[in-house]
């Protein structure tokens, strides 16, 4: 993994995009969408079990916790194709290890397994989360402005400028990792940064 952070989530794709993928990626991104739903609704249902298996056992089943990685890795394929930072259509694949091998190349997203998980800290991660919330909040408004230029950055001159795409990556990074530790995947609190 590229950071010591366990959870790492990168894009390696070129700033090059075609003109015309801004105009229509939200249209050819709805069946991942529809498919992404239903795997949230599971990874919900996972997850609740997943909160009973720690209490136990202080440990996620190793199919519970692959399947739980394999949905925000879903994920993050399905946002990076939407906001057209990426052009291959992305593999509508759910199984894998938590450590991604990169098979899908332009998006990766891996969570190291833990040995253990704290029996104590499933009662409050939610609540330990907020003060990450709020700043996201923020993030995530400029995240937007930087789409918004994005899109005609793109549209006219067929490329990302690199400084706002890194920033939305790194936002979808701070946002994933806040969301690993709230769906139990780890105990280590997240870092307030937007670099891997």
């Amino acid at each position: 993994m590229g950071s010591a952070y366990p959870v790492s989530l990168e894009l390696d794709a070129p700033l090059e995009v075609a003109r015309w993928r801004p105009l229509v990626h939200w249209l050819l991104s709805i069946p991942y969408y529809i498919v992404l739903y239903v795997l949230q609704l599971a990874l919900g249902v996972v997850t609740f079990v997943a909160w009973f298996a720690i209490l136990f056992t202080a440990n996620i089943p190793e199919g519970m916790f692959d399947f739980m990685v394999s949905v925000h890795r879903f994920q993050w394929r399905y946002s990076s194709y939407l906001l057209w930072l990426r052009e291959p259509y992305p593999p509508f694949e759910v199984t894998g290890p938590p450590i991604d091998a990169g098979a899908d190349a332009p998006t990766r997203f891996s969570v190291e397994r833990p040995q253990r998980l704290s029996r104590l800290l499933i009662f409050v991660k939610w609540l330990l989360a907020i003060p990450h919330e709020i700043v996201l909040f923020f993030l995530l408004i400029g995240a937007v402005v930087a789409i918004l230029i994005g899109f005609f950055a793109v549209l006219i001159t067929g490329r990302w400028p690199q400084g706002l795409r890194d920033y939305i990556v790194g936002v979808h990074r701070w946002a994933y990792r806040v969301q690993a530790y709230v769906y139990l995947l780890t105990d280590v609190y997240p870092p307030f940064r937007l670099e891997p």
